[in-house]
């Protein structure tokens, strides 16, 4: 499955809070979520790069299909 090229930060961290994870603090630009052990960096940017946001779904530890499902 392709990752979409129009996600924005606030889609992105929208996803990962419906598969659990939560805010921990915004540094900047960027937002930091935390899920047990597992912690992902959120830039806010517009739109987040292609390999931007694969990096940030590895760092999630869930599937690019769960992933654009939440979008």
């Amino acid at each position: 499955m392709k990752l979409p090229r129009d996600v924005n930060g606030e889609e992105a961290a929208r996803a990962l809070r419906r598969l659990g994870f939560e805010e921990i603090r915004q540094t900047g630009s960027h937002r930091i979520m935390r899920k047990e052990k597992r912690t992902v960096v959120v830039p806010m940017h517009r739109p987040i790069k292609p390999g931007t946001l694969k990096g940030l779904i590895e760092q999630a530890g869930v599937t690019e299909e769960a992933f654009v499902l939440e979008l």
